[in-house]
């Protein structure tokens, strides 16, 4: 059992849960996920992991709840157990010296990609991080960000914050800015990976994405979490997480993130965890 440390609301609907697992934050990277397990007969989530502390033996995720199990774990509190937490699984993200690289960030994404962007910075990178939100309300971790990026730029659709718009405005704020990026990293959820690859690939760099399709094992056993990239199928959970979004078969993904829509829907309706 691995004892959870805290659990809050950072933003609506969108928490922070931090647990014990010294095992798993002694080896993790950036990058990398684990799978948890809130209740005995819950399902596997899969988690990026925002941050960790190797002396205390912590790990920190940021989840969103859209479903009945996520709807649940958003229910633990400090001093609760869970009884599954697995990992680190995935590759780590490549991190070295490349120049100028543009970190972008939504939604739970923006705590993901912490880990990456302070890796980035350490390598003496010059690190330019955007963060894209539908208002201000639903950003956080600015203070944390700032402090391994060499300039954050916030995009908010209600222009409540930073430049107003979406995504689809970010080659015209790179271009007013004069970014030219040397790499670029995103995460969050796939219409912001796959738009942004859309808007920025006339760059002509690597567009790494960190990809988050339906995922039972992790470990490659099961297959669920294949997506096509180059025309080759490749498994998220041990090829990836990250990919170049430049080869990425969107249009196949996005269908296969809808295929438990209306169950998850159903169940968050009917299962009594929110009352």
């Amino acid at each position: 059992m691995f004892k959870v440390i805290e659990k809050e609301m950072i933003v609506p609907n969108l928490y922070l849960l931090t647990v014990q697992a010294p095992d798993i934050a002694e080896q993790i990277q950036p990058g990398q996920f684990i799978i948890l397990r809130s209740h005995d007969d819950a399902e596997r989530i899969p988690l990026s992991v925002a941050d960790w502390n190797r002396e205390e033996g912590t790990l920190t995720m940021i989840f969103m709840v859209v479903g009945d199990s996520t709807l649940r774990m958003a229910g633990l509190n400090g001093e609760d157990f869970v009884p599954t937490v697995v990992g680190p699984l995935g590759k780590p993200t490549e991190i070295k010296k490349i120049g100028t690289v543009i970190c972008i960030g939504g939604c739970y994404g923006i705590g993901s990609i912490y880990p990456v962007i302070r890796a980035l910075h350490e390598k003496g990178n010059k690190v330019i991080t955007i963060l894209e939100s539908r208002s201000n309300f639903l950003l956080y971790w600015e203070d944390k960000l700032k402090s391994y990026s060499e300039k954050v730029i916030i995009i908010t659709r209600d222009g409540s914050s930073g430049y107003k718009g979406h995504i689809k405005r970010l080659s015209k704020i790179l271009q007013e800015n004069t970014i030219k990026p040397d790499q670029i990293f995103v995460n969050g959820c796939t219409f912001l990976l796959s738009k942004t690859t859309q808007e920025l690939s006339h760059y002509n760099v690597p567009i790494i994405v960190s990809l988050n399709p339906i995922m039972i094992d992790g470990t490659g056993m099961c297959g669920v979490c294949r997506v096509t990239v180059d025309g080759s199928t490749k498994f998220a959970c041990v090829d990836g997480p990250d990919f170049d979004g430049r080869v990425v078969d969107w249009e196949e993904l996005l269908k296969r993130r809808k295929q438990y829509l209306n169950e998850e829907t159903v169940l968050v309706h009917h299962s009594g965890c929110g009352r």
